[in-house]
């Protein structure tokens, strides 16, 4: 449907009172999704579980109010796992470890609120499409790994510290010493996981596949006995809330100079990364066609990591399940995100004893349910076909991702295009700028792309295309480019789109004297 066919809703007040119904249905069916998966996060990044529903209520009460993006649900993330937990191993661990990797989530929100006020919300554009999913397809197989001694109930102090391949050479002796009644919980869990989304019953399919595993786990817990005849870290123990909140962050991990930046990095590049792309990709969802404020919406989010982090709770970005979720409940405005923060202060205030009923296999097998989708066969598949090349960078990522860690992973993936683009032919002098030119004739733009169009040098295209007004005839020509990669091509077909859905209409010229890597349409091109 068209973006003119639509009343587009109110913001604010107005848009509450218009739009009451919607949004609090919404907010509970999101809170009914994120609950779990916060505690969940919360302890698979050796966060105290109360802190991932602290940092949901933040994103919700506090953040909703502020963002620049009307759909997204802010919280925390599961593609941040792995770097919040590195981060409380190499401050010390335990309770030492997450005061001091407060400290520097403090310092990356701050970072964050700068990104967003001096205008850097095309951060995006940045990196290599390819390398940005090969380094989300590492997190999900870190994720995965990680959580398996918890899906069988083996005790966190045998894998406290270790590394993902330290854990993998020890599962033969984890399946051994096995928790029968946990695992038990635990596959059921998985189970209903990977299969809910098959269900074809409307009503099923509107339910929430983490409620589901709740409605089973808990129960099973009683019915089993686990708080009479399982150790106590068979549970989730997530005590006060109220209690639980005050000024927690310690900057002293400073002295550890080397490491406190390290994760200041970290927090704030991947935080931010992962953040905009949910901001792009649901507003190419939103059935009114809104175009998010990237930049207030990362001051919004760096703000709230600020807060959150001074707190003790977790990094927060607008995560993607949850803002997809959102938008399928017919969610119109930011309120459904704030009614989900409400929801989870409620639950946590009144009802937090049935928090401390789940058992902790069953939080581990909806985490590994997210490492499965980000790691799936079906993201390799799908690179392949873009291009040989971009499998490459997606697998030099992985590798390095895995192996090293997320800064040096993404750095590997970005040198390893850039060296791509050098052998397809692109001239060392368009590294980072490529020459472009716009004119006007009559009702037409014409914008010309010159030398080579690669990720290092699109910003500078993109903020030219970025300045023409809309509803005008739009053709660029690429006919004196000797090389477009793929995450240009990517992005100058999503330029077209978006355009067009403003009464716009563009042309890509010059195409015909370049051959595709492959045959997918956003595959790179190089001069015959």
């Amino acid at each position: 449907m068209k973006k003119e066919q639509l009343s587009l809703p109110k913001d604010g007040i107005k848009g509450l009172t218009e739009n009451l119904g919607s949004e609090i249905g919404s907010g509970f069916s999101i809170f009914l999704l994120a609950l779990p998966l916060s505690l969940g996060i919360a302890k698979a990044s050796e966060f105290p579980p109360i802190m991932g529903l602290l940092t949901a209520i933040i994103g919700g009460l506090v953040v909703s109010l502020l963002a620049g993006s009307r759909l997204t649900i802010k919280g925390p993330a599961a593609g941040l796992i792995v770097i919040v937990a590195g981060a409380v191993t190499d401050f010390g661990g335990g309770e030492t470890g997450w005061h001091l990797a407060l400290g520097a989530m403090v310092v990356a929100g701050i970072l964050q609120i700068l990104f967003g006020v001096l205008k850097l919300g095309r951060l995006t554009e940045l990196f290599p499409l390819s390398a940005v999913h090969g380094m989300l397809a590492a997190i999900g197989l870190i994720i995965i790994i990680k959580q398996i001694p918890v899906f069988m109930d083996i005790n966190p102090a045998l894998t406290r510290g270790k590394e993902p391949v330290e854990i993998l050479k020890e599962i033969p002796g984890f399946i051994a010493g096995l928790d029968p009644k946990a695992t038990l919980v635990g596959v059921i869990s998985l189970w209903i996981m990977l299969g809910w989304n098959k269900m074809t019953h409307p009503i099923a399919k509107k339910i929430p596949a983490p409620l589901v595993v709740l409605v089973f786990a808990i129960p099973a817990e009683i019915i089993l006995k686990f708080q009479q005849t399982e150790p106590s870290y068979a549970l989730v123990h997530i005590g006060n809330l109220t209690e639980s909140i005050r000024y927690n962050a310690d900057f002293s991990g400073f002295s550890q100079t080397g490491t406190f930046i390290k994760y200041v990095i970290m927090f704030a590049i991947v935080g931010t990364l992962e953040s905009l792309l949910t901001v792009k990709a649901i507003d190419m969802q939103d059935p009114y066609k809104r175009k998010s404020d990237s930049n207030k919406d990362l001051i919004a989010v760096g703000f709230g990591n600020t807060i959150a982090a001074l707190l003790g709770g977790l990094p927060m970005i607008s995560e993607v399940a949850r803002s997809s979720a959102n938008v399928a409940n017919g969610a119109k405005t930011r309120w459904a995100n704030f009614f989900h923060g409400l929801f989870i202060l409620i639950f946590v205030l009144f009802a937090s004893r049935y928090i401390e009923m789940i058992p902790n296999a069953a939080l581990a097998a909806m985490l590994i349910f997210v490492g499965i989708r980000l790691t799936h066969p079906k993201e390799f598949i799908k690179t392949f076909k873009i291009g040989k090349e971009q499998l490459l960078v997606f697998v030099v990522t992985i590798i390095f991702t895995f192996a090293i860690d997320l800064l040096v992973g993404i750095g590997m993936g970005m040198l390893c295009e850039i060296i791509i683009n050098i052998i397809n032919g692109k001239p060392l002098k368009a590294i980072f700028k490529a020459p472009t030119s716009v004119s006007f004739t009559e009702d037409k733009y014409l914008v010309e792309i010159n030398e080579a169009a690669v990720f290092t040098n699109f910003l500078g295209i993109k903020r030219k295309l970025d300045a023409i007004p809309p509803g005008f005839h739009v053709e660029i020509d690429v006919s004196k480019t000797k090389l477009i990669d793929h995450t240009v091509m990517e992005n100058i077909l999503h330029f077209k789109q978006d355009y067009e859905e403003q009464n716009g209409k563009v042309i890509i010229t010059g195409l015909d004297n370049k051959k595709a890597v492959s045959k997918h349409k956003a595959a790179a091109r190089k001069k015959l």
